[in-house]
């Protein structure tokens, strides 16, 4: 079995497989002041509870963009699993080339979100590919035909335009983010949810059909992310939904790293 960990700015996401296969995953919220004494005391709870017995882990993986939490999460899995994760880096070997202009920028969770989909989609079509993942931050991240990291676009996620008009606008309520019935709102709220949720999907459209063209017209696009499906049916640009596709990615980079 393999334990494999993302751990995002607004939730970890952690998977078990079982052999190739994704066995179990859940979702935590991400709170930078926990110890590797309170994760530890978390992890196992969650892994006994679904039947995982503790000895028949045999490895980690984890990708982090919070570093006040990398630290403890290392530290959970040595003294509560005996284990060593393997800490998946802009540095570490993915099997795919980093053409990033400082490749020691790019976040690890969009690295291997990269690996899964290309060996997923893009490999055996020969075409290059964008993986757009609706997460705290909204990116867009662009694979090339031979399969090389590109680059790609960095946006604010929908919860945190949603915060801000809260915060910055006096007379504006927070609100949850969900489809409204017509973009035309008749109420406040209504209002903010059209702009918000109809602005994410033109967005969206608008920013893929853009990086399509500087790929050459024929990219697939996967999206990935809590809002990949209620986004995804709204337009179509989006070719393919995976939600586990960083955690696939992390079994693809440890299976690369210890063979």
């Amino acid at each position: 079995m393999l334990l494999a960990i993302d751990v995002g700015n607004t939730n970890i996401v952690i998977g078990v497989f079982e052999g190739e296969a994704l066995g179990r995953s859940w979702r935590l919220a991400t709170a930078c002041e926990r110890t590797g004494d309170e994760l530890g005391l978390m992890f196992v709870d969650l892994l006994e509870r679904a039947g995982v017995r503790i000895p028949a882990i045999d490895g980690v993986v984890m990708a982090s963009v919070v570093p006040q939490l990398t630290g403890p999460m290392a530290d959970m899995a040595n003294r509560y699993l005996g284990l060593t994760p393997l800490i998946v880096e802009a540095d570490t070997d993915i099997g795919l080339a980093n053409l990033y202009a400082h490749p020691s920028e790019v976040g690890a969770d969009r690295l291997v979100n990269a690996v899964a989909a290309w060996a997923a989609f893009g490999r055996e079509r020969g075409q290059p590919l964008i993986v757009v993942d609706f997460g705290t931050a909204t990116t867009f991240d662009a694979i090339s035909a031979r399969g090389e990291y590109l680059g790609g676009v960095i946006c604010p996620g929908i919860q945190i335009s949603a915060d801000a008009l809260f915060q910055r606008a006096a007379k504006l309520p927070r609100i949850d983010v969900q489809k409204p019935s017509t973009v035309i709102g008749r109420t406040t709220v209504a209002s903010m949810q059209a702009g918000l949720f109809f602005g994410y999907v033109e967005m969206t459209q608008g920013l893929v059909r853009r990086i399509r063209a500087e790929l050459g017209g024929a990219a697939f696009c996967v999206a990935t992310g809590g809002l990949a499906e209620v986004i995804a049916p709204e337009t179509d640009v989006i070719d393919a939904v995976d939600g586990d596709l960083t955690l696939r990615g992390l079994k693809m980079v440890w299976d690369r790293r210890t063979r």
